[in-house]
C-alpha cells in the first residue's frame, strides 16, 4: 500500500475515534445506574387519648346531662393534666388529673359521661369542643354550689325549720313553697273576752327552695329530710320581707303542689281585708287574725 494513503487511513481512523470520544462526552457519557429509592418509613401511630369535652356552648349556670358532653380523641402529648380523661393520658397525667380533679377520679375509667356530669352545674363559659375541667364545673356540696344555682338577681337565704314547720320533713331542695308568718298582737277591742291574738299572714309565695342544712341535693329516692335550716331563694325586696317575718316570730313553710311551679311568686300583695276567728276552749276565748 502506498505509504501515503496508509497515513491517511490511520489519520480518519484515529480523527473517527476521537469524535465519538467527544460525542458520547457531550450527550453524558455511560448511562448512570438507577438509583434503588428507600421505600418510605411509615411514620409511628399517635398516642391517642379520649376526652370529654363540650358538645355545644354551655353557659354559666348550665346544669349538666349527658347531650352536653362526648368523648374526644386527643393527642396524648397534648393532654393537661386538669382534662377529663378516660385514665389512658402517659407519662403520670393520670394521677395528676386525678388529683387535680378529686370530686371526679372515681368517674373518670372511660365510663358514660352522664355518669361523669351527674349532678354538675357550669361554673364558667364553656365552648363546643372545649375540654371539660373540675374549675369550671361545681356539685352539691362543693364550695360555691349555691352561687351558682341562683337565678341572676335572687339572693340564698335561710330559716330555721322544724319537722312541724317544714311539712314533717317532705319538703325537699327544688321544691316551691309559701312563707307563713305567724306573731302576737293585742287582743281585739270588741272580744267578748280578753286572749291572746295570733296573726298568721302568708308574706312570701311560691318560693323555691335552694337547700336544707347542707344539702342542696336530695339523696336518690330520698322522700323526705328533717333540717334545721332551710335556704330559700328570694330577690332583694323578698329578703327584707323574710327578715322582718323572722323578727316577729317563727316562720311556717306551706308547700306547693308541683304545677305551681309557673305561678306567680314573691312578696304577697295587700289583702282586701283581716278577719278575725276566735276560739273558745275551755272557758278561754283566743282571738286569729288571718287574711284571705
Amino acid at each position: 500500500m502506498n505509504p501515503v494513503r496508509l497515513i491517511m487511513v490511520l489519520v480518519a481512523a484515529v480523527s473517527a475515534i476521537g469524535l465519538a470520544v467527544v460525542l458520547k462526552r457531550a450527550l453524558g457519557g455511560e448511562p448512570a445506574a438507577p438509583v434503588a429509592r428507600a421505600a418510605p418509613v411509615a411514620e409511628p401511630a399517635r398516642s391517642m387519648t379520649q376526652v370529654l369535652v363540650a358538645k355545644r356552648d354551655l353557659p354559666i349556670g348550665t346544669r349538666l346531662v349527658a347531650a352536653d358532653v362526648a368523648w374526644q380523641a386527643w393527642p396524648s402529648g397534648a393532654v393537661n393534666g386538669a382534662f377529663i380523661t378516660n385514665g389512658a393520658a402517659p407519662d403520670g397525667k393520670v394521677e395528676a388529673a386525678k388529683a387535680t380533679l378529686a370530686a371526679t377520679a372515681d368517674q373518670m375509667a372511660g365510663v358514660d359521661p352522664a355518669k361523669v356530669v351527674d349532678g354538675a352545674i357550669v361554673r364558667d363559659p364553656i365552648l363546643t369542643g372545649e375540654p371539660i375541667t373540675a374549675r369550671k364545673i361545681v356539685r352539691g356540696g362543693e364550695g360555691g354550689y349555691l352561687s351558682v344555682v341562683l337565678t341572676p338577681g335572687k339572693r340564698a337565704m335561710s330559716v330555721p325549720v322544724t319537722s312541724d314547720t317544714a311539712v314533717g320533713g317532705f319538703i325537699l331542695p327544688g321544691d316551691r313553697v309559701d312563707v307563713v308568718s305567724t306573731r302576737d298582737a293585742p287582743a281585739v277591742p270588741d272580744s267578748v273576752a280578753a286572749g291572746k291574738v295570733i296573726i298568721a299572714e302568708t308574706v312570701l309565695q311560691n318560693i323555691r327552695v335552694l337547700a336544707l342544712d347542707q344539702s342542696a341535693v336530695a339523696e336518690k329516692d330520698a322522700k323526705s329530710i328533717v333540717a334545721a335550716t332551710a335556704t330559700l331563694e328570694v330577690g332583694p325586696v323578698e329578703a327584707e320581707t323574710l327578715a322582718r317575718a323572722k323578727a316577729y316570730g317563727p316562720v311556717t313553710l306551706a308547700l306547693r303542689a308541683y304545677t305551681d311551679l309557673g305561678g306567680p311568686s314573691g312578696v304577697t300583695g295587700p289583702a282586701g281585708g283581716d278577719s278575725t276567728v276566735r276560739i273558745n276552749r275551755g272557758g278561754a276565748t283566743t282571738s286569729v287574725a288571718v287574711r284571705p
